[in-house]
This record gives structure tokens, C-alpha cells and sequence, in this order.
């Protein structure tokens, strides 16, 4: 009798929806298109330091609710109107939560929060709220985990990350390197930043790797290299790194790899003690560093929903507005330190390139 000796731990295959079927039935319009150009652009000017202005990536540490999340999003685009002259303003829509173990993982591997994995409902339901959010001329921004999912959503999305955990990943690399859109590297969770500027020299590189084509067909990935990578600072074990030394101290990885000096600012995860309420020091603290001259931070990320704080996921009737994930300030507070930032940004000079 003939032994198998592959999939043994597969339980079942279920077939997905391919890309071009699902920008079929959920089409990007020229509309959607111009917004998410110009949302890149301006990402990438402030990342050549040709527009002055200081980028701020805001929204919910996860999107679990599109009600909440479209009701955040109406409230940051009426905000965005008021202070784009000072800041550019990202709205997070994350869709994919990399876990130190176990946990939900996000709207695209379990939009229906009970453990059924229904990817091909994810999929659709974050490419719809990425249509409604960016419908609205909001720029989008996510954290991409699995190498397949952009080709199912990047076309709707400004900026992208490489969370903490994939940083080192040549995976991750390889992927950031055929993205289309600018990617922050964020320094691992131990607080090592070098291997996030290792990232993005691997990822500035040509790379060739599997991945499909919009039919859903197995290819090699062949590609150009992305020039727009940058670092992000999260803090690590314990330690912040958002002072003037910690930065400073990135600034010198950043020219012995032969890459621009900018740093954007991470102001949740251990740069808040994992606290929500201490998101406010580390925010307050960067953009007076930028008011006293500090011209290589180019942005901030905030971790903010309708509602403060988070709330377990255990089968009982969620609040509305309340993050399952990471815990957030709430939009007051939001609301409140943008508007200080932009007041703060408009009394300090342009800064010169570096």
C-alpha cells in the first residue's frame, strides 16, 4: 500500500476567488484611482522631503467592524480637510494582525469573528471598506502579512508596513520589493532597528519570487525594487526609542547603509508601555523634537478608535467602536492631538533635505 507523505496535516481545500474576479465585482473608478495616486505621492514627496508637511498614520490597530470603521473614517476625513496645509493624514485600515501565538487574525482570515475562516468573504469585505474609505479621498494605509493578499487589495492602498515580526522575514523582503506604494519597516519587537534597515536595502533590490498573477496563476514575481522604504520605530522589549538619542542613534544606521536619514515614529506598542493613554508622551515628544529642528522625522502613528481602550473577544455582544485588538485612544483625544500638531507644524520652518 502506497504511504502518503504530503499534506498530512491538511484537513480540506477550499477554492479562492481569484484577483480579477473580485476587481470585477468590486471595481476601483477613476475616481478611486486618482485618490489613491495622489495619496502615494504624497507619501512619496514627504519621503524625498520635497512637501514639508509631517505624515501622520491614524486609525484603529484593526478593522473587526466596517460600520465603526466607515464612521471613523467620515470623521478623519473631515478633520484631514482641516489641517492638510500642516499634516498628511494615513488612515489605517488593517486587515491582517500577525499573533505571538494565537488569536483572531484579522477581517480577511475571519471577517465573521468566529473561527470559520471564510478568506473569500474577507477579501471581499476589506476591498469594499478599502473602496468606501478611499471613496471618501482619504490616502489608506496596512500592514501586509501574507504575500498573496496585495494582489487583492494593493491597488486601493498609499502606504503599506512590515510589522515587527516579518521585518527580518526575506519573504516580507521580497514582497515589499515589488509593492507599489511607499513601505515603512518597523524595527523588530526586541527593539533591533538595524534589521529593519537591512530590510529595506534588501527590499530597494530586484527580487524574484512564487506568487500569482490576477487569474489566480502560480508565477514568478520579477521585481524592480522599491525606492520609498523607510524606518518605523515601535520601541522594543520594554524600552521606548522615540527620544532625540534613540533617533539620532537610527539616523546613524540609516547613513552607513547608504539610505535617507528619515524616521517615522511609532507611537503605540512598547513606545507606549503598551499603555493607550501613554500613545500622547511619545506624540507630544516627537513633534517637539520636530518644532526644535529635528527635520529627519517624517511622520507619526497613532492607534485610535471611536472609543477608548480594547475589549476581549469572547463570544459576547461587542461595544461599538471599541478595538479587539491592540488598545486605542479615543477620537477626542484624536482629534486633539492632531489639531496640536498641525498648530505646531505651521510655527516651525520648513525643514531643509537631508
Amino acid at each position: 500500500m502506497h504511504q502518503q507523505t504530503s499534506d498530512l496535516h491538511i484537513a480540506s481545500t477550499d477554492p479562492l476567488v481569484t484577483p480579477a474576479q473580485l476587481f470585477e465585482e468590486l471595481p476601483a473608478t477613476e475616481y478611486h484611482v486618482s485618490s489613491v495616486h495622489r495619496g502615494r505621492s504624497q507619501v512619496e514627496a514627504v519621503l524625498r522631503q520635497d512637501d514639508p508637511r509631517l505624515m501622520v498614520i491614524v486609525g484603529p490597530c484593526s478593522i473587526h467592524d466596517e460600520r465603526a470603521a466607515l464612521e471613523y473614517a467620515e470623521r478623519l476625513a473631515r478633520l484631514e480637510e482641516q489641517v492638510r496645509e500642516q499634516l498628511l493624514v494615513v488612515m489605517r485600515v488593517y486587515f491582517e494582525k500577525p499573533r505571538t501565538t494565537l488569536g483572531w487574525k484579522g477581517l480577511v482570515y475571519d471577517p465573521n469573528l468566529d473561527g470559520t475562516f471564510d478568506l473569500n468573504q474577507g477579501l471581499r469585505r476589506a476591498r469594499q471598506l478599502l473602496l468606501e474609505v478611499t471613496g471618501m479621498g482619504l490616502a489608506t494605509g496596512t500592514e501586509f502579512l501574507d504575500p498573496i493578499v496585495p494582489q487583492y487589495l494593493a491597488d486601493l492602498v498609499s502606504w503599506a508596513a512590515i510589522g515587527a515580526r516579518t521585518t527580518e522575514s526575506q519573504t516580507h523582503r521580497q514582497m515589499a520589493s515589488g509593492l507599489s506604494m511607499p513601505v515603512g519597516f518597523k524595527n523588530r519587537t526586541d527593539g533591533n532597528s538595524q534589521v529593519a534597515v537591512d530590510a529595506m536595502v534588501a527590499a530597494r533590490a530586484p527580487h524574484a519570487f512564487v506568487g500569482i498573477d490576477q487569474e489566480g496563476r502560480t508565477c514568478v514575481m520579477n521585481t524592480t525594487g522599491n525606492p520609498y522604504g523607510h524606518l518605523v520605530l515601535r520601541g522594543g522589549q520594554g524600552a521606548t526609542n522615540f527620544d532625540a538619542a534613540s533617533i539620532a542613534a537610527a539616523q546613524e544606521k540609516l547613513r552607513a547603509s547608504e539610505s535617507r536619514p528619515l524616521v517615522m515614529v511609532d507611537c503605540s506598542h512598547a513606545n507606549s508601555e503598551k499603555d493607550h493613554t501613554r500613545q500622547a508622551v511619545a506624540f507630544r515628544d516627537v513633534v517637539a523634537q520636530r518644532q526644535a529642528g529635528s527635520d529627519g522625522i517624517v511622520g507619526l502613528m497613532l492607534e485610535s478608535h471611536l472609543f477608548a481602550g480594547n475589549q476581549p473577544l469572547n463570544g459576547e455582544e461587542l461595544r461599538y467602536g471599541v478595538s479587539i485588538t491592540d488598545a486605542c485612544i479615543d477620537w477626542s483625544e484624536t482629534e486633539a492631538l492632531l489639531n496640536e500638531a498641525a498648530e505646531a507644524h505651521a510655527q516651525t520652518p520648513a525643514p531643509v533635505g537631508t
